[in-house]
C-alpha cells in the first residue's frame, strides 16, 4: 500500500496497517524531510517527496491529504499514472468528501472509494481503532478493499450512500466538535462566577459522562435531563434572562439548543416548541423595549 499525505491520519493509519502486517510502499509528502519523518513514525515505507510514478508499484493507494488537496492529488496521479492505473484501488480518508472527487482516476480504470475512520487523531499517539466505525463507499472493488482494511484494524465498516456523505459528516461534527463547544462554554460560565477552571471541569465532566452513559444504556428519552425535560418553563425562562447578560452567542445557542431538544426528544414536540416560542418572543420583546428606553 502507498500513502499520499502523512499527517495525523496518514501516519496513524500507516503505522496501524504496518503493525497488522500490511506492506507499506511509497509514502508521499511535500518534502523529503517530512516524508522520512513519516516513514520513521510508520516504521516502514519509502520516503517520496511529491507525486511520483513509484506510487504505481502498489496496488492500493491511500490518499490522506487535507480535503482541499484531494482533487489536485487525483488529477496529478491520473496524469502520471495514465493507463497503468487500471486495476489499481485508490481510497481517500476524507469525512465530508465522497468518491466522486477521485473521478479522474476512475476514468483511467482505477476502482475508487472513500474510507473514513470515525475517530479523532492527535498526531502524537496512535489511537486504538477497535470497534470504531469506518464509513465506506465507492466502486465495488474499492469498497471491498476498504472493508478489508477497516476489519484488519479492528474497525467496523459501514456502507454509506455517496450523496449522503456530507450529512454523515455533519452528524459526526455535531457529536464531537459541537459537544466540545458546549462543554467549554459551560466551563467558562462556571469560571465567570468564581470557580477555578479545574473545579469547573471537575464539576461538569462527570455530569456529561453520566448523561452519555445513560444515553448508551437507556436511550435518549430516559437519559434526557434538565428543566426542559421536566417542562419546568420557569427555570427555562430564568436561564434565558441570565444569559442575556453574556455575549449574544450564549443566549442564541441556548435558545436553539432548547428548540432542537424539543424537536428530537419531546413526545409532543410541537407543543413544547410553542411554549418555547412564547418564552423567547417575550424575552426578545422585553430586551428591545429596555434597549429603546435606555
Amino acid at each position: 500500500m502507498a500513502i499520499v499525505g502523512a499527517g495525523r491520519v496518514g501516519r496513524a493509519l500507516g503505522r496501524s496497517l504496518r503493525e497488522g502486517g500490511a506492506r507499506i510502499g511509497c509514502v508521499v509528502t511535500r518534502s523529503e524531510a517530512s516524508a522520512r519523518k513519516a516513514v520513521r513514525f510508520i516504521g516502514a515505507g519509502k520516503a517520496c517527496a511529491g507525486m511520483t510514478r513509484q506510487l504505481l508499484l502498489s496496488r492500493v493507494i491511500l490518499i490522506a491529504t487535507p480535503d482541499d488537496e484531494i482533487a489536485g492529488v487525483a488529477e496529478e496521479l491520473a496524469r502520471i499514472g495514465g493507463e497503468e492505473l487500471r486495476g489499481k484501488i485508490v481510497l481517500h480518508t476524507s469525512g465530508p468528501l465522497d468518491s466522486r472527487v477521485l473521478l479522474p482516476l476512475h476514468e483511467r480504470g482505477a476502482a475508487v472509494g472513500s474510507m473514513h475512520p470515525l475517530q479523532s487523531f492527535s498526531g502524537v499517539t496512535v489511537p486504538s481503532l477497535d470497534g470504531k466505525v469506518f464509513s465506506i463507499e465507492g466502486d465495488a472493488a474499492a469498497v471491498k478493499m476498504a472493508r478489508q482494511i477497516a476489519r484488519s484494524l479492528g474497525g467496523s465498516p459501514v456502507p454509506i450512500a455517496k450523496d449522503k456523505k456530507i450529512l454523515y459528516h455533519a452528524a459526526a461534527a455535531m457529536a464531537a466538535g459541537h459537544v466540545l463547544v458546549i462543554e467549554e462554554a459551560a466551563t467558562q460560565l462556571l469560571v465567570s462566577i468564581g470557580m477555578r477552571r479545574s473545579e469547573a471541569v471537575r464539576a461538569l465532566l462527570p455530569l456529561t459522562r453520566q448523561v452519555l452513559d445513560n444515553f448508551e444504556r437507556l436511550g435518549p428519552h430516559a437519559a434526557w435531563t434538565g428543566p426542559l425535560s421536566r417542562k419546568d418553563y420557569k427555570v427555562v425562562k430564568a436561564h434565558v434572562e441570565t444569559l442575556r447578560e453574556l455575549p449574544e452567542e450564549f443566549a442564541q445557542s441556548n435558545e436553539w439548543l432548547n428548540r432542537l431538544a424539543a424537536r428530537v426528544l419531546a413526545q409532543d414536540a410541537e407543543g413544547m416548541l410553542a411554549e418555547l416560542q412564547n418564552i423567547f418572543t417575550e424575552k426578545k420583546f422585553k430586551a428591545k423595549v429596555t434597549g429603546g428606553n435606555a
